[in-house]
């Protein structure tokens, strides 16, 4: 059986603060797959974790337990400089993010792919003149026809946001009290009482189901 294309296999992040009692200020849990070509929309309040899970995706950021997976090869055993080959990770403004290096990377794995497998759009901008948004729209289905999974992170602020991620999302996530829910689609997603509280007046301003 083929395993998918993206497997987050008990995946957890736990940052602690303090000396000497070390006590836990922040914890992730995830442990889901993602099969390849499709577009998955994220959602979620600021500090609950979107970025951390993405730097996790991306190999930048080393998780406290778990594994991630990409096309079968652990992106955090991976050389540094060729994770970007599995995962590349789009951070505001574009900036891809850098790795924190822990090993040799002479002791590492070769990344089996030439291109990178998985692309994760952190907030981008979608300016709204001159069709800037058409351009990403069509850049981001580009990515999924070609056998690509593409996750686009926003955190909406306006009607038109939800708008694009409806058009162009297949999928679902809300990042929220320390976990991760999936949904199949948006009005699934806002029919959630945890999204509704999380978009307020937006959430009655979203696309129908169709």
């Amino acid at each position: 059986m083929t395993e998918p294309l993206l497997v987050l296999d008990g995946l957890s992040k736990v940052y602690r603060r303090g000396l000497l009692a070390r006590e836990a200020a922040f914890r992730l849990a995830v442990d889901r797959s993602f099969a390849g070509r499709q577009i998955v929309g994220v959602l979620g309040p600021n500090g609950a974790g979107k970025t951390t899970l993405f730097e996790m995706i991306a190999g930048s950021n080393a998780p406290s337990a778990g594994q991630v997976r990409i096309a079968g090869q652990d992106i955090h055993r991976v050389r540094y400089r060729e994770r970007d080959r599995l995962a590349i990770h789009y951070h505001q403004s574009y900036q891809v993010r850098r790795f924190r290096r822990t090993r040799p990377a002479f002791l590492m794995d070769r990344a089996a792919s030439s291109y990178p497998l998985v692309h994760l759009f952190d907030e981008p901008q979608f300016n709204t003149q001159d069709g800037y948004i058409g351009f990403m729209l069509d850049f981001f289905r580009r990515l999924k026809g070609d056998d690509r999974l593409v996750f686009v992170c926003l955190h909406p602020t306006a009607a038109f946001q939800l708008d694009i991620l409806a058009e162009i999302c297949d999928r679902f996530l809300f990042v929220a009290g320390g976990g991760v829910a999936a949904f199949d689609d948006l009005p699934a997603a806002i029919a959630d009482p945890g999204v509704r509280r999380y978009l307020g007046a937006l959430a009655d301003r979203a696309p129908a189901a169709a």
